[in-house]
């Protein structure tokens, strides 16, 4: 079933509950980028996290995958958390389902702020994949 979740806090404790493994796409080893502190604070929280970024090959000494095709075939992604600039929006979410599909998978999609688009939200829809809107998953899990 496709959530889009506002700010309601125990969908969010909820769905924080489930989550062990999170993939950000667009990873950054750059200190200044968003994703980079997200990242480390992610790692710090306890979560499995797997760098996605074809220009790194490793964040804070763990392995970046040049794209989540990469991800090694028996790890189990719950999140799927997007850190691109909206206009890839689209081709990721495409991406993510179809590798979702090939690996009988079902993560969440989780947009940064200012990430997601309503094209991207109604193909995770149709799909029947969970959908964080534009949302910081940092700011959201110290909330809960």
């Amino acid at each position: 079933m496709s959530i889009l979740f506002g700010a309601d806090k125990p969908d969010l404790n909820e769905l924080f509950d489930t989550v062990e493994t999170i993939a950000v796409i667009g990873c950054s080893s750059n200190p200044y980028r968003t994703s980079n502190h997200i990242t480390k604070y992610l790692i710090d929280q306890g979560f499995t996290v797997i760098p996605i970024n074809p220009n790194e090959t490793e964040v804070f000494g763990l392995k970046s995958y040049p794209s989540i095709d990469d991800i090694p075939e028996e790890v189990k992604v719950d999140v799927m958390n997007i850190f691109r600039n909206k206009k890839y929006t689209d081709e990721t979410v495409i991406e993510i389902i179809e590798w979702a599909d090939r690996r009988e998978q079902k993560p969440i999609i989780w947009t940064q702020l200012d990430v997601s688009t309503d094209s991207a939200k109604k193909k995770a829809k149709d799909r029947d994949l969970t959908y964080v809107e534009n949302r910081c998953i940092m700011v959201d899990h110290r909330s809960i």
